[in-house]
């Protein structure tokens, strides 16, 4: 039997105590993730921040009365000016809302002080040096003796929740763990989407409005 941990975590291990996604970024799922990241559809953040609560409850020990800080991975400044809103932030304040466990969701406290290129298409190795040191902590008291919960709408290495679970720690977070709507394997196509109408996001509007 495995440990649940992908074949990059055992290769190099990743600066999170543990990882959680709701399901596979593909479907009606990657659907729902594309009308709310690329197309401003900004109700799916409902839906999608049901399933990232199912995803905190499995992560999270029922008898934990701990408040827990939420912290969604921050986007740069340009781009969250670009796109108006940071997709994790609102997963994350969704699925607060509609969790029974205590979260504090705080949004400036972890910042993208240096701009990153996508990660689409770059090698692992790539992706670690693309992200060293694009994270900082504004008020590192907050954090300290902290257990805290990176939240974001997709995985795919982990090499981006990695650095920041690393810089938390360094500010003097006790745990870090990560949680995310979809994991995205190997072979997952991680393109924007096209403009026009797509099948895939028919079908997850149907989804959204099922859940």
């Amino acid at each position: 039997m495995g440990d649940g941990r992908c074949v990059h975590c055992r290769d190099d291990e990743p600066a999170f105590d543990r990882a959680l996604s709701f399901g596979e970024y593909k479907g009606p799922l990657r659907g729902l993730i594309h009308l709310l990241k690329y197309e401003n559809v900004t109700p799916v953040a409902g839906p999608l921040g049901e399933m990232l609560a199912r995803t905190l409850s499995e992560l999270l020990s029922a008898s934990n009365n701990e408040k827990l800080l939420l912290l969604p991975v921050p986007l740069h400044k340009s781009r969250r000016r670009t796109r108006g809103f940071n997709q994790a932030e609102l997963i994350a304040r969704a699925a607060a809302k509609q969790s029974a466990q205590k979260f504090e969701v705080v949004s400036s406290l972890l910042v993208r002080h240096r701009e990153t290129i996508s990660q689409v298409g770059l090698s692992r190795e790539e992706r670690i040096e693309n992200m060293r040191d694009a994270f900082r902590v504004i008020d590192r008291q907050r954090v300290k003796g902290r257990a805290v919960i990176l939240i974001d709408d997709v995985m795919t290495t982990g090499t981006t929740l990695s650095e920041c679970a690393r810089v938390l720690k360094n500010a003097g977070a006790e745990r870090v763990w990560a949680a995310t709507v979809a994991r995205a394997f190997q072979g997952a196509d991680l393109r924007e989407p096209a403009d026009g109408g797509q099948q895939e996001e028919v079908e997850a509007v149907q989804v959204a409005a099922s859940v």
